[in-house]
């Protein structure tokens, strides 16, 4: 008797990203799409549907001008199935048409979407389209009544849209920065990221927590891992602004009123999160804000969120053992918990993967964007490099001026990096897991001097 082939599961959100990306790009290539007519060259189709699935915001040619109504509404579709992810509608549309989902696709939406594997499949799936649905269209509404000119009904909702699934897209050519001293548009745009970057599930969690409270309905206390992503995605974005306010302002590099000076900070700490709007220019800005800009878009946001980077649980863990190594601890401890093994193991295997993937891309990026030219011809192209690998990596969308300039090579690379970040470096490693062997036995073990 044959065996049976079993394709492994953990592909089905590799293959249906990529399918999208696919359809995309197709799309986005025909004349019909942009604003004269012309048709858009596929590697730039490829890439700015790459941009917009993977929720990332980089763009080689100027969204609002170049492309029409269509091509606007193309990219907007990419942005939300990308930013809910493609195995949640799937699974979505699986459990209203057959009202059950196999445990195996439990399984892998259950990986995705929450921190355990115990959840109610349909019931979460209803609560997570409500509650994005409800959101973007406040959002819209609200900036609608801000601008009715500018923010007209689709625009409204297509920044919405990019500001809630962290994409960052926009219809203005300069971005947000003609709204930087705007306080309403920058708030919605800052609560909408800030939203969409916590994860579904702390998001469900928080709103049927408020809801019992206003109704004084008695309330569980939030739970222990609701509590570590809200208070370090709040510390991240205080440290972040404070320190771009710092270096910028205090240091009279930009010269503003000092409530937009403060507002245009913080909402530059928010947007690194992964959303990649901007109301500062970014080429202009100093390289120590730079530095900490890269940080920021490094960690990126929560697990299960339309947000990239190596999420901010992973940066607590790795802090928690940092802290406990300096004071000789035996355990890493999170908010009164310690943290387990496996999770350590799969927190510094995310980190070491991560900056190999930012280093060797950084390197290559140099190689296709500045060849053999030396290093006073080409000067800040480093910086500039590693800015770019980052972004992408952590489907960030911000650059310095790099992205327009990119080489075909160089595009190609970008893409990868946001293919991979917005999937994530585990889950192309479990993907591979299938062609791994066991071994049944173990080496002898010797200490090695280190440091």
């Amino acid at each position: 008797m044959k065996k049976r082939f079993s394709f492994p599961v953990i592909w089905f959100p590799i293959i249906f990203f990529g399918l999208v990306v696919i359809t995309g790009a197709i799309a986005l290539h025909q004349p019909q799409c942009s604003q004269e007519g012309k048709q858009l060259p596929l590697i730039d189709a490829l890439f700015t549907a790459t941009s917009a699935t993977c929720v990332t915001g980089l763009a080689v040619v100027d969204t609002g001008t170049y492309f029409n109504r269509l091509g606007h509404s193309v990219i907007l579709i990419l942005i939300q199935l990308g930013g809910l992810g493609i195995m949640t509608f799937s699974a979505l549309a699986f459990y209203l048409w057959r009202h059950k989902v196999s445990m195996t696709d439990r399984i892998i939406i259950g990986q995705g979407l929450l921190h355990d594997k115990s959840f109610h499949l349909g019931h979460f799936l209803v609560q997570i389209m409500l509650w994005t649905f409800s959101i973007e269209i406040i959002g819209a509404i609200l900036l609608y009544l801000r601008s009715p000119r500018f923010f007209h009904p689709f625009s409204a909702l297509f920044h919405s849209v990019s500001a809630f699934c962290n994409a960052g897209f926009a219809l203005f050519n300069d971005s947000l920065m003609a709204w930087r001293g705007d306080f309403m548009v920058n708030i919605v745009i800052m609560a909408l990221i800030i939203l969409g970057g916590i994860g579904f599930s702390v998001l469900v969690e928080l709103g049927s927590w408020s809801g019992k409270r206003l109704r004084k309905q008695s309330v569980r206390p939030i739970t222990w891992y609701c509590r570590v992503v809200i208070k370090t995605s709040l510390a991240l974005i205080v440290i972040g602004g404070l320190c771009i306010y710092l270096v910028e302002y205090i240091g009279k590099v930009q010269q503003m009123p000092l409530t937009d000076a403060a507002l245009s900070s913080f909402f530059q700490s928010v947007t690194c999160r992964t959303a990649g709007f901007n109301t500062l220019d970014i080429g202009r800005m100093t390289n120590v804000s730079l530095l900490f800009m890269l940080i920021l878009m490094f960690i990126g946001g929560a697990p299960g969120s339309c947000a990239g980077g190596i999420k901010v649980t992973t940066f607590r863990v790795l802090t928690a053992f940092l802290w406990a190594q300096i004071f000789r601890r035996k355990q890493a401890v999170v908010q009164g918990y310690g943290i387990e093994e496996e999770t350590m193991n799969k927190a510094f295997t995310l980190l070491i993967f991560a900056v190999a993937i930012i280093f060797c891309a950084t390197i290559l990026l140099n190689l296709t964007e500045g060849g053999g030219a030396s290093h006073q011809s080409i000067r800040g192209l480093f910086l500039d490099a590693l800015f770019e690998a980052t972004s992408a990596f952590g489907t960030v969308g911000l650059t310095t001026g790099l992205t327009p300039k990119l080489s075909i090579a160089g595009k190609y690379i970008v893409i990868m990096l946001m293919f991979i970040g917005r999937l994530g470096p585990l889950i192309f490693l479990d993907a591979m897991h299938i062609f791994y062997r066991q071994r049944f036995y173990t080496h002898p073990e010797e200490k090695m001097m280190i440091g």
